[in-house]
């Protein structure tokens, strides 16, 4: 049983832009921070960015000027702009989201930046 999906993954050209989007199934009730990490081949999962349900923000150091984390807490569904794509952006990203009740987890989307 899915309770997030992302979508919006892709292969794109090193600079260019992706706009992943993540949404919550309505019997995660409750949430307070939603986020997206990252893992690539080889590599431990890392955290990219999260977001509050009040609406304040943090990124990792190397997305830092680059992504942009938002969310609708109405249609509860977090988003995350990326823009200036790199080769070292390539990932499977997941989506999180974390409640008085648990932490859940999407089953990612890839993205993969060519150079």
């Amino acid at each position: 049983q899915v309770q997030m999906v992302e979508s919006g993954g892709g292969l794109v050209q090193a600079g260019k832009s992706l706009r992943l989007s993540c949404v919550a199934n309505g019997s995660i009730f409750n949430i307070n921070v939603m986020g997206w990490y990252r893992q690539a081949p080889g590599k431990q999962r890392e955290f990219v960015a999260y977001i509050t349900s009040r609406g304040w923000a943090n990124y990792a150091d190397p997305v830092k000027g680059r992504f942009t984390i938002s969310r609708d807490n109405a249609k509860n569904t977090v988003y995350l702009q990326m823009n200036s794509l790199k080769p070292e952006d390539t990932a499977v990203y997941y989506c999180n989201a974390v409640s008085g009740f648990g932490n859940y987890w999407g089953q990612g989307t890839q993205v993969t930046v060519s150079s």
